[in-house]
């Protein structure tokens, strides 16, 4: 049987919480970095492009934004492989998620 304690559940979670946070402040930081670096290098194509310096094929720059979404979406298929290992760090994971979201909304 397996013998549950209280301090170190409350230990586990919290540090996950930490940690989470951590990480999920730092991605949102990072996520607005590259959201503006991208968008910084479409005004210029745009530009160049209006110059005449340029010659930009939207419809190929489209398909690999639409080809990167789809590919992101196929990381779900690997769930199931994974879900019982995370039920044995519940605790941690549970922490770990709240502390995540909450820095990510709030950076």
């Amino acid at each position: 049987m397996v013998e549950f304690s209280l301090p170190q559940i409350g230990l586990e979670v919290g540090g996950g919480a930490l940690i989470g946070a951590v990480i999920g402040f730092a991605a949102k930081k990072i996520a607005k970095l590259v959201a503006i670096i991208i968008g910084l290098e479409l005004a210029l194509f745009k530009f160049l492009e209006t110059r005449g310096i340029l010659s930009v094929n939207w419809d190929a720059i489209s398909g690999a934004a639409g080809n990167a979404t789809a590919a992101a979406g196929e990381g779900g298929a690997q769930v199931n492989s994974w879900v019982m290992s995370i039920l044995s760090t519940l605790p941690v994971g549970a922490g770990f998620t709240g502390g995540f979201l909450l820095a990510f909304k709030k950076a």
